[in-house]
């Protein structure tokens, strides 16, 4: 009790059993009154809102729901114990700026909950389809920033020292910067990840190295998460991706297809000549290939073989249409070469084999 001396008014009456009933029955008329019809009159604008197409208020006020009712339930309780001791609480300084200061913290808390909504799902706050890379970063600099102006704000009650506090900051601030270098440099790098916008939440990238490749879940200050397809959720450092080659592969409007056929030099040149042009007529007539570039040529002379270079584009983004399309591509070569009777080479003792891109 010595602790809250500073607290509590000099003057208090010592409550009765009575005076304690009465107290605890005001805190349980209070939050009966909160729940019920504070709660519902808030819900029941919010549902009045959205019907009117005002869904950024209705968000807002359905953040602040449970800040106005702890802020009343706090009010609630302070009233209680002023009856108690039977002394006006918010007359006394210390006590009043106490009651200040929590209800201060619940409007504060109520602006974090908001940005941290939106923070989550951008869209509805961006009016786009597409969602705004750079949102994210400003809903997440909106919040550190909300936090220290409540800091601030609550410190102001109670005389704190902020002159002083802001230059321990600034004497201090050289030497953390030095030892959280790693830290600020994830921190632009994720900054240059939002100006360039190269990916964003969705998006399937790969780096040069092929060491990360996935589904993009989330952009942080600090770091993005990734969703693998072998290692499930990984958090690269934003600085690692700014430092790498990054092939955002969801943007690929067409995917490549590319193999190689080793036909032996006993074959006559008309005949390689026409099964070069059979395969080739038979991608063009491919309804999901691209036209415009079609390669089926002799690349590279061997003494017993030629290595036939067979290259096209599938109009697709999608790897399953784009090894359906290569699937009938290798039936169609197959059958060309046992119609004209053209004898391939196994260097690798396969019959052919290939890469794909």
């Amino acid at each position: 009790m010595d602790l809250l001396k500073w607290l509590i008014p000099p003057s208090v009456t010592v409550p009765t059993w009575m005076d304690v009933i009465i107290a605890i029955a005001l805190c349980g008329v209070g939050w009966l009154f909160q729940y019920f019809v504070i709660k519902k009159i808030i819900n029941r604008i919010v549902v009045f809102l959205e019907n009117r197409q005002r869904n950024f208020q209705a968000t807002v006020l359905a953040q602040f729901n449970k800040a106005i009712r702890y802020a009343f339930m706090a009010s609630v309780i302070v009233i209680s114990l002023s009856y108690l001791i039977d002394v006006p609480l918010f007359t006394h300084k210390a006590s009043k700026n106490f009651v200040l200061s929590i209800i201060v913290f619940f409007a504060f808390k109520g602006v974090y909950d908001v940005l941290n909504f939106y923070t989550k799902q951008p869209l509805p706050l961006n009016g786009e389809e597409e969602a705004n890379v750079l949102l994210p970063f400003f809903l997440r600099i909106g919040k550190v920033l909300i936090m220290i102006f409540a800091m601030f704000t609550i410190a102001s009650f109670w005389d704190f020292n902020l002159n002083g506090f802001l230059t321990g900051i600034g004497l201090t601030g050289v030497a953390i910067a030095f030892g959280i270098r790693d830290t600020l440099a994830h921190v632009f790098g994720g900054m240059s990840v939002a100006l360039d916008n190269p990916f964003k939440i969705g998006d399937w990238i790969a780096t040069e190295d092929q060491k990360i490749e996935g589904t993009i879940e989330d952009i942080n200050l600090r770091s993005t998460l990734i969703q693998t397809g072998d290692k499930g959720l990984v958090y690269v450092p934003n600085s690692y991706l700014v430092n790498r080659p990054i092939y955002n592969l969801s943007r690929r409007e067409k995917r490549k297809c590319e193999h190689f056929l080793y036909v032996s030099t006993e074959n006559e040149e008309e005949s390689i000549r026409g099964a070069l042009s059979a395969i080739q007529k038979e991608i063009y007539l491919h309804n999901k290939t691209e036209k415009e570039m079609i390669h089926v040529f002799i690349d590279e002379f061997y003494p017993s073989y030629y290595r036939v270079l067979v290259r096209f584009y599938v109009a697709s983004n999608d790897t399953a249409v784009m090894l359906d399309v290569r699937q009938d591509i290798l039936f169609a070569i197959r059958q060309i070469v046992e119609e004209l009777q053209i004898v391939l080479i196994n260097p690798t003792d396969e019959e052919w084999f290939g890469t794909k891109k």
